[in-house]
């Protein structure tokens, strides 16, 4: 049994220690002989994509649930590709998915579930509605996680957005927020050519939760002494696979990215941001000195504490990422790629 802590008060989650590893990451991994206080999570994200991820996913799940070292699960968004129809009848087929994980499941919401549904081929909806629509399917039991053995978390939903929540565990803070690619929603919709007035009061009102969630996990980490401080979104900030990144497709990230970088620098200890959206395996110090997107985003110092990790998705979809929290490890976080057996 393990504890999963959300400010105070406890739950059960599920959860044995042990199991083998399949490619390593720049983290070398404990999975055998780990410390009895060491937990692990897996995270997943941008999946399922087509026909055959999503008649594959089942087995997804059923793989990650047989991982006997996994306590809990972390979905990065994008539920479904950028081309096809934002239905209800998906996003409940695919809740039942979810609905099947054995752990606690923490989803964030992706763009290509609402953003981007405005589009002909996505079925040409209004994105508002489809958010409204992707909480009230997901999220109907603001402050409890999805899953079979579903745990208590801190939500935002007195302010309208219940995926925004955050919890601790293993003395680290988690916190994830509602992200998202398509410059944070700011991309014009079909017909526009800027944002709609609706359409930026939202992202407005996102992001002072966004950054209001983020600051507030930072002042709890500080206050419990934490070692280390794990952020999760769809949204790549810092995308490797763009050689020549314009400002204007990216200005939705910057005041997020301001407050990542002002919180990390205060924390004395590591912190972690993984993401999805670009799809390919990846690593790095963003925000390093050196790193072109402390001038691009007009981040003043270099926080060497921050790292971000991209996990594989879409058509690369094929394995999740084990993450084991050690207290005796100086790094906290250390990840091994498992891929998907079938």
């Amino acid at each position: 049994m393990r504890r999963w802590h959300v400010v105070v008060g406890a739950v059960v989650s599920a959860g044995i220690l042990s199991g083998t590893v399949a490619a390593v990451g720049p983290a070398s991994a404990t999975a055998p002989g780990r410390p009895d206080d060491a937990h692990t999570f897996a995270v997943i994200g941008d999946i399922p994509y087509g026909a055959a991820e999503i008649a594959q996913f089942p087995s997804v799940v059923a793989q990650i649930n047989a991982d006997p070292a996994v306590e809990w699960v972390d979905h990065l968004g994008d539920i479904k590709d950028g081309s096809s129809v934002c239905g209800d009848e998906y996003f409940q087929k695919i809740k039942g998915d979810f609905d099947k994980f054995s752990d606690p499941l923490v989803y964030t919401v992706g763009d290509n579930e609402w953003t981007d549904c405005h589009r002909a081929n996505n079925g040409g909806y209004n994105p508002l509605e489809r958010l409204a629509k992707i909480r009230q399917v997901f999220f109907p039991s603001p402050g409890r996680t999805l899953g079979q053995h579903s745990a208590p978390v801190v939500s935002q939903a007195d302010q309208g957005i219940p995926e925004n929540v955050r919890w601790e565990r293993a003395r680290v803070a988690f916190a994830a927020v509602d992200v998202v690619g398509s410059n944070d929603s700011l991309a014009p919709w079909t017909g526009q050519t800027a944002p709609t007035p609706e359409q930026t009061a939202e992202v407005l009102g996102r992001t002072a939760a966004v950054i209001q969630e983020i600051r507030t996990t930072f002042a709890e980490a500080r206050q419990h002494h934490d070692r280390a401080v794990t952020l999760l979104m769809q949204a790549d900030m810092f995308d490797p696979t763009v050689p020549d990144p314009a400002f204007g497709g990216y200005y939705g990230f910057q005041p997020i990215v301001a407050a990542i970088a002002r919180e990390s620098a205060a924390f004395p200890g590591p912190v972690y941001l993984f993401n999805g959206d670009s799809h390919v395996y990846h690593s790095d110090n963003p925000l390093a000195a050196g790193s072109q997107w402390l001038s691009f985003y007009g981040v003043g110092q270099p926080v060497p504490n921050l790292s971000r990790v991209t996990v594989d998705g879409s058509s690369n979809a094929k394995d999740y990422l084990r993450v084991t929290v050690d207290p005796r490890d100086p790094r906290v976080l250390s990840w091994t790629v498992v891929p998907f057996t079938s």
